[in-house]
């Protein structure tokens, strides 16, 4: 498939414009009770996102559970969310497994209308550079949308490999880190091209949000923002205006506490999210297998975490 530069640029420029003005938001996938997907759930979680301005949608990612979905409901999911999405609002959809899966689902994307993809971790196996860089490459060529690599997990790239890649692949637009290693991101940011994109996409990115800024890297993705986007929202604009106290106080009084409930299951950096949205009153459903919801335990301290950031605001 011939890639056209231009559109390229055009649409990298788009995304970095957004994760220079907001939070980028990483929407939840509304499931039944019974584990069906809910679209009609589904669009009221997009609307509920875009009514606090976010600088892009990152949707079927790891918040949104892509790992259970089939190409029809991705596809569908994707589809609603370019319906809604205004045209200032860059929609990126996820795509990973191996090769053979990766590239129908992006060709999925490009055909519901997403403007870029985030491609996420290979399933299973680990890899060599080679093997990841083939991967990169197969995958990229398989669309003609900017491709963003997720660095994590199993998929951990070299410099020599990313600058590599950079200088190849005509639509290879950024990378998100999931590892904080700034160490390792710093080395990446300095052998890239300016135009490059990085992002931090740690969990509870906001906790490392400074220490990579600090290195040129203020961009980050927000789990936060699909349940309590006005906390993510008081947060970044904390950080840009340099106002310490209040980032000090969202730190200590709520996104510290939810990450020690996170860390106590795992999984829970996607379900104790959706769970989240429920107490926001949110249509978000279940998490799918093999994911599960929180108990009653963590549930409660969850609500009380959640009531104390909305009071920090």
């Amino acid at each position: 498939m011939q890639h056209t530069d231009s559109a390229v640029t055009a649409r990298t420029a788009a995304l970095r414009a957004g994760m220079d003005r907001a939070v980028l938001s990483f929407p939840l996938t509304a499931f039944s009770a019974s584990g069906d997907l809910d679209l009609g759930a589904y669009r009221t979680l997009l609307e509920h996102q875009l009514a606090a301005s976010p600088g892009a949608l990152f949707v079927c990612c790891g918040t949104g559970e892509y790992f259970s979905l089939d190409l029809e409901e991705y596809a569908a999911c994707v589809r609603a969310a370019v319906e809604l999405a205004p045209p200032e609002v860059p929609v990126v959809a996820g795509a990973g497994h191996g090769v053979a899966l990766a590239t129908r689902y992006v060709r999925a994307a490009e055909e519901a209308g997403a403007d870029a993809i985030l491609l996420l971790p290979h399933y299973l196996t680990e890899a060599p550079q080679a093997g990841l860089a083939a991967h990169v490459r197969r995958v990229a060529a398989a669309t003609t949308l900017p491709v963003i690599i997720y660095h994590r997990g199993q998929a951990r790239y070299a410099v020599d490999t990313v600058t590599a890649l950079a200088a190849e692949v005509p639509n290879l637009a950024g990378l998100k880190d999931g590892t904080g290693d700034i160490e390792h991101l710093q080395a990446l940011r300095l052998a890239t091209p300016p135009e490059f994109l990085f992002f931090n996409g740690v969990p509870t990115a906001e906790l490392q949000a400074r220490a990579y800024a600090a290195i040129g890297i203020p961009a980050y993705s927000s789990a936060v923002h699909a349940f309590a986007p006005e906390i993510a929202g008081a947060f970044h604009a904390a950080l840009r205006a340099g106002d310490d106290a209040t980032a000090d106080r969202l730190l200590s009084g709520f996104y510290l506490p939810l990450a020690r409930i996170r860390d106590r299951t795992a999984g829970y950096a996607v379900s104790l999210v959706k769970a989240g949205a429920r107490l926001r009153g949110l249509p978000a459903g279940p998490v799918r297998p093999p994911l599960a919801d929180p108990g009653p335990e963590d549930l409660a301290d969850l609500e009380r975490v959640l009531a104390a950031g909305l009071e920090l605001i």
